[in-house]
């Protein structure tokens, strides 16, 4: 099976997962923005188990939906590297694409928040585009 190891860019935290993503996407919604500090955010979902390395500090954040999202960072250089969804079966796990510093990893699939999408910012031909969240 398939490992990939993701690190933040000190290399004290890295989560190691296996598989396929089960999705790649980009989020365009403020949050993201500025969590990343970009103008989205690229993630990509992997099934558990997986194994984090390091020490993580958390920050929980409420969605526009009412979702709790767990994002850990790095305490050292501030990388987010990964996050999970609070209050539902932990099935899968969100990583930063960044993070696995692989200019091969596969491109994104969907598009969420695309209003607030910055103009300038083109999308892959064939992305499936959510104006917000699909859930």
């Amino acid at each position: 099976m398939l490992s990939r190891r993701a690190s933040c860019g000190c290399g004290q935290l890295q989560i190691e997962i296996h598989g396929e993503p089960l999705g790649v996407g980009v989020c365009h919604c403020l949050a993201c923005q500025q969590r990343t500090g970009s103008v989205f955010a690229a993630l990509a979902a992997f099934a558990v188990p997986y194994t984090v390395f390091g020490t993580a500090t958390d920050y929980v954040r409420t969605g526009d939906q009412g979702a709790r999202f767990r994002f850990r960072f790095c305490p050292v250089c501030g990388t987010n590297l990964f996050h999970t969804e609070e209050e539902v079966d932990q099935e899968s796990v969100a990583v930063a694409v960044g993070g696995f510093a692989d200019p091969d990893f596969p491109a994104p699939q969907d598009s969420v928040y695309t209003c607030r999408r910055h103009s300038w910012v083109q999308l892959p031909a064939g992305i499936t585009i959510f104006d917000k969240d699909p859930v």
